[in-house]
């Protein structure tokens, strides 16, 4: 499991301002360059993100006032280097679930958690065309879309051997010189039967639709 150190966890009453702070995309985006790429000034973080150094020097500021981020190690004494505090961001749903805020927090945050899957798809991809990633990893590499019926225990479960499983894996591979960073995007949303749900006018029968909705692809 994940240590307390390497976690910050949410919470929607105490942490509001924290919170609000990290509704701003920009903001997310630069939190994760720090977790992927490890520290980076501004200047190197307004190239990467096509921002001006203003924008994402005040950005970084903000990040650390709510102590996202800390200063790192200075290569010379021109710049802050800026380095991300925690690995992950964490939260209860159960917390998040009883405010309209913290709803629409986690609602925001799963969507930019898609969108930094199609921004690292393109990245691997290329890096793969380039290569910058060896042959070996073309196998392991992909996504999945599992759709198996599970009860809420189970879900709870899986989530658990997950979470043990890539520590256990992360520690086993910290000092061998060919592991990668890997971005690792998993899910479980349970969905309503179908007749339980409202009617989409947008969404029209298809000859073309898999006869099976609990198929896998």
């Amino acid at each position: 499991m994940m240590s307390d150190e390497q976690r910050r966890v949410l919470d929607p009453e105490r942490d509001t301002a924290a919170l609000k702070a990290l509704t701003h995309p920009l903001r997310i985006r630069l939190l994760g360059l720090l977790r992927q790429d490890g520290p980076a000034t501004a200047s190197e973080l307004a190239e990467r993100t096509g921002e001006s150094s203003a924008s994402t020097s005040y950005h970084l500021r903000v990040l650390a006032k709510y102590e996202f981020i800390a200063e790192a190690e200075h290569r010379d004494g021109r710049e802050r280097r800026w380095r991300a505090v925690h690995t992950l961001t964490s939260w209860s749903n159960e917390a998040m679930e009883s405010s309209a805020a913290g709803r629409a927090y986690v609602g925001m945050a799963r969507r930019r958690q898609i969108e930094y899957l199609e921004v690292s798809l393109v990245r691997h991809e290329a890096d793969l065309a380039a290569g910058r990633l060896g042959q070996e990893w073309v196998e392991p590499s992909g996504i999945g879309d599992l759709m198996p019926r599970l009860t809420p225990e189970s879900l709870a479960e899986l989530w658990d051997v997950v979470d043990g499983k890539l520590a256990e894996l992360t520690a086993r591979d910290a000092d061998d010189p060919r592991a990668a960073r890997v971005v690792l995007v998993t899910a479980g949303l349970p969905l309503a039967p179908l007749a339980d749900a409202p009617a989409d006018p947008t969404v029209s029968a298809s000859a073309d639709a898999p006869a099976d909705p609990e198929g896998t692809s």
